[in-house]
C-alpha cells in the first residue's frame, strides 16, 4: 500500500507543471553594473488612494496591484478571519455571482484575486476598463453568502489537516508562538476552532473596519499612461469611501535572556527540522537594511557561498541545504538558521550554525568574500529590475515605508559602501547566538537528551501550546502493550470472529483533485490479493492500477506498468493482506508502541510497524475508541522523501463491522478528500481478478 500511495502521488503531481531550480552549478560573481532604475508617476484621489504608474509598452498588457496598508489586528478566538475575509471578497457582489465573474474573468484572460492586503488583476490592455470594472465591484460592492464561507472553511480544515502532519509547516507555527507571543498577531495560530467561530457576521465588520481607500495603494505596470490611470480610477473608484481605522499598537517580543531549546515530538519524522530564531528590532529600509543583509548574505542566505550551506552541506554532509534569513518589519523583524537535518547529527549540526554565527560577530571577514557577495547581491537586484512590477514595487515601498526618495537610485552605490569593519557590526547588532530559540521537530526519543547542552528544554505541541515533557513510555499504562492497542481496534470495529468471515471486499470510493472528479475501485481477497484502479472521470482515463495474486505484483501509471520485486514486493504482499492486524507475526510485521499523541484533538496510542524489507509505517489509535484515526506512510520519489498520511473518519457499519468511509489523504503539497461510497462484502470474487 505504501507503494500505492507514494505513486498516486507522483501521478497527481504530473498533473501540474512546475520549475525547479537549477543547483548543479554555482553562480559566478561578476563586477557590480551600472544601474538604470525605471521611473514612475504617481497622484492621489480626493479618497485618499495613491497611485502609482510605471509605463512599459513592450507587450500590450496591464497589471494592478492593490495594497492596503494597515496593522493587523489580534483575531483571537477567530483568528484566520482576516484572511477568510480577503477570499470571500472574490467569491460575489451585488450584482455579481461568483460564477458570473469567473466567466467574465475567463472570457477576457484575466487574472484577478484578493487577500486580505487589496487585489491583484491583470488583462490585455483592451480589457483594461472591464478588468477594473469588475475589481471596483469586489472591493467596493461584496456580497459575503454562507454557503461560499461554508466552501472557504472547509478548504481551510482542509490545509489545516496537511500542515499539522507537515514537519515544516509545524516549525513555522511554533517557531511564531515562540518568538511573537499569541498577544501578537504575528504569533497567533488559526485553528479548526478559530476556523468554526468565523461568521458572516463577524466578516462584515472586518471588511467595514479595514478596508478603507485611504490606507491605499494601487501600482499600474504596463502598457497604460498617467493619464490613462487617472481616467480608469476616477471612475471606478472615487466613490470608495475613506474612514478612520484603528492602528493598535503591541509589546515589542524580546530575544530570550539566555537560549531555550524548543522541543515538538514527530516520532515518523524521517528527518528532523531544525530553526535557530528569535525576534529583533529590524525596520525596513536605512540605515541597517543593506548592511545587515549583506551580513547575512555572508552568513547564510547567499546559497551555494553562505557559510552554514558551506558548513553543514559541503564540509559535513548534516543536510541537503542549510541557511539563514533575517526579515525586516515594521512592528517586529526575525533571524533563523537551519534546514532539515539528518537526525543523528541534529545535536552537531546546531553546534556547527552556532558556531558560525559565533564566527561571523568575532572574526574579520575577508576582502574577497565580502566582494563576491556584494557582485551576487548587485546581480539579483539588477536583473529584478528587468520586471516592471520591481519599479511599482520601489514605488510602493518608498511610500508606505517613507524611505528616502532616492534609496532604490542609490542601491548598488550603498551595497558598494558596505566594509569590512561593517559586517562584524551588523554582526554583533543582529547576530545573536547566546539569545536564541533553538526549536527542533522530528522523533524527540532519538535526540532529546543530546540537547540539555545547549539550554532548557521546553516542549510544544504542533498547535504551539506548552505542554508537559513529550509523550513517552512513562505515560502509557505499564501492562499495555502494542499487540493490546491492536487487539483494541480489532474489537472496536467489530471482533476477530466477524473479520475471519469475511472473503473478500469490494470498496468504491470518489475524490476531487485539481477540480477534477476521481473515482476508484479497490478490491481485495484472502489472504492478501489486491486490485485497485483509479480514473479521471470525465476522461474515464484510468491513471492508477495496482493488482497483485498473493506472490506477483504489478503497478501501472499514465499507461507505464511495472512489477515490484524485492523489499518492495513483500512490503506490499504484507500491507495487502486482508485486514492485516490479525496476522502480524504470520506475516512479518513487528509492533512497537512509541507513545501518546493527540490527533485532531484526541489522545491516541502510536504504534509503528516494521514491514518485511525493513520499511516503516505509523498508525495511531484513538484511547477512546479503540479506532484507526491516522497512518503515515514514508517512502521514496526522485531521489526525495516523500510522506504519505492518511486520516480516517466517519467510521460506518457493514454487516457487523466499522469501515471508514472518509480518507484524508495528503501526498506532498495535495489535499485528497477520498469519499466511500459504497462497501460490498463476500460477493465471491474470483482469483482471476487479481491475475
Amino acid at each position: 500500500m505504501k507503494k500505492l500511495f507514494i505513486l498516486f502521488y507522483i501521478c497527481l503531481s504530473s498533473l501540474t507543471t512546475f520549475a525547479q531550480l537549477d543547483r548543479s552549478k554555482r553562480p559566478a560573481p561578476g563586477p557590480a553594473p551600472v544601474i538604470r532604475l525605471g521611473k514612475y508617476e504617481s497622484f492621489q484621489l480626493a479618497n485618499g488612494l495613491k497611485i502609482f504608474v510605471v509605463t512599459n509598452k513592450k507587450l500590450p498588457r496591464i497589471a494592478v496591484n492593490l495594497i492596503l496598508d494597515y496593522i493587523p489586528p489580534l483575531e483571537k478566538e477567530v483568528t484566520g478571519l482576516g484572511d477568510i475575509t480577503g477570499q470571500m471578497l472574490r467569491t460575489g457582489t451585488q450584482s455579481r455571482t461568483k460564477d458570473q465573474i469567473d466567466e467574465q474573468i475567463d472570457f477576457l484572460g484575466a487574472t484577478l484575486y484578493t487577500s486580505s492586503s487589496g487585489a491583484y488583476g491583470s488583462s490585455l490592455k483592451k480589457h483594461q476598463d472591464k478588468l477594473m470594472e469588475i475589481m471596483a465591484d469586489l472591493l467596493l460592492h461584496p456580497s459575503f453568502k454562507q454557503e461560499e464561507l461554508d466552501k472557504i472553511k472547509t478548504e481551510k480544515k482542509n490545509e489545516l489537516s496537511l500542515s499539522k502532519d507537515e514537519p515544516e509547516s509545524i516549525l513555522q507555527q511554533v517557531q511564531s508562538v515562540v518568538l511573537y507571543g499569541k498577544e501578537h498577531p504575528y504569533g497567533e495560530i488559526t485553528t479548526e476552532k478559530s476556523i468554526d467561530a468565523i461568521t458572516l457576521d463577524k466578516i462584515n465588520t472586518y471588511y467595514a473596519t479595514y478596508f478603507k481607500p485611504n490606507l491605499g495603494y494601487m501600482a499600474f505596470v504596463g502598457d497604460i499612461t498617467l493619464a490613462e490611470a487617472k481616467a480608469l480610477t476616477e471612475k471606478y473608484f472615487s466613490t470608495w469611501k475613506q474612514g478612520t481605522v484603528p492602528t493598535p499598537t503591541y509589546i515589542q517580543p524580546k530575544v530570550p535572556a539566555k537560549t531555550k531549546v524548543i522541543v515538538v515530538n514527530k516520532p515518523e519524522a524521517v528527518q528532523t527540522v531544525l530553526s535557530i530564531a528569535y525576534p529583533i528590532d529590524f525596520k525596513p529600509g536605512p540605515p541597517d537594511a543593506i548592511r545587515a543583509s549583506i551580513t547575512n548574505d555572508i552568513l547564510g542566505y547567499g546559497g551555494f557561498s553562505g557559510r552554514l550551506f558551506q558548513n553543514l552541506r559541503e564540509k559535513h554532509g548534516y543536510t541537503y541545504g542549510a541557511y539563514s534569513s533575517l526579515q525586516n518589519d515594521r512592528l517586529v523583524g526575525s533571524f533563523s538558521a537551519g534546514g532539515n537535518i539528518k537526525t543523528n547529527v541534529i545535536d552537531s549540526a546546531i553546534t556547527e550554525i552556532l558556531s558560525e554565527m559565533h564566527k561571523i560577530r568575532d572574526v574579520v571577514v575577508t576582502d574577497a568574500e565580502l566582494k563576491q557577495t556584494k557582485n551576487i547581491r548587485n546581480g539579483i537586484f539588477v536583473q529584478s529590475l528587468e520586471d516592471p512590477q520591481t519599479i511599482a514595487r520601489f514605488a510602493l515601498n518608498t511610500a508606505r515605508y517613507k524611505l528616502p526618495a532616492d534609496y532604490y537610485s542609490n542601491y548598488l552605490k550603498n551595497i558598494e559602501a558596505v566594509k569590512i569593519p561593517d559586517i562584524q557590526t551588523m554582526a554583533k547588532k543582529y547576530i545573536l547566538p547566546d539569545n536564541a530559540y533553538i526549536i527542533v521537530v522530528g522523533n524527540t526519543s532519538e535526540f532529546e537528551a543530546k540537547l540539555q547542552q545547549f539550554g532548557e528544554i521546553i516542549h510544544y505541541d504542533a498547535e504551539g501550546n506548552k505542554i508537559e515533557a513529550s509523550s513517552s513510555s512513562s505515560s502509557i499504562p505499564a501492562d499495555l502493550t502494542a499487540d493490546k492497542v491492536i487487539g483494541n481496534y480489532i474489537n472496536a470495529i467489530g471482533g476477530k470472529e466477524k473479520l475471519i468471515k469475511i472473503r473478500d471486499v469490494s470498496t468504491s470510493m470518489s475524490a476531487k483533485v485539481q477540480g477534477m472528479e476521481v473515482t476508484g475501485i479497490r478490491q481485495q481477497k484472502t489472504p492478501n490479493k489486491l486490485k485497485m484502479s483509479m480514473k479521471i472521470a470525465s476522461m474515464g482515463m484510468e491513471v492508477l492500477k495496482i493488482v497483485s495474486n498473493g506472490n506477483k505484483a504489478t503497478f501501472s501509471a499514465m499507461g507505464n506498468t511495472q512489477e515490484l520485486t524485492g523489499k518492495e514486493l513483500e512490503s506490499t504482499k504484507a500491507m495487502n493482506t486482508l485486514f492485516p492486524e490479525l496476522y502480524y507475526d504470520q506475516i512479518g510485521v513487528t509492533r512497537t508502541l512509541k507513545g501518546i499523541e493527540k490527533v485532531n484533538g484526541s489522545d491516541t496510542y502510536v504504534i509503528e510497524l516494521t514491514l518485511p524489507g525493513g520499511s516503516k509505517t505509523t498508525e495511531y489509535f484513538e484511547i477512546n475508541t479503540g479506532l484507526k484515526v491516522r497512518q503515515i506512510l514514508v517512502g521514496e520519489s526522485n531521489g526525495q522523501t516523500v510522506t504519505q498520511t492518511t486520516n480516517f473518519g466517519d467510521y460506518r457499519e457493514v454487516s457487523g463491522v466499522k469501515f471508514p468511509y472518509l480518507l484524508s489523504t495528503s501526498f506532498g503539497p495535495q489535499v485528497v478528500d477520498l469519499k466511500v461510497t459504497s462497501i460490498e462484502l463476500n460477493k465471491g470474487l474470483g482469483d482471476e481478478v487479481f491475475e
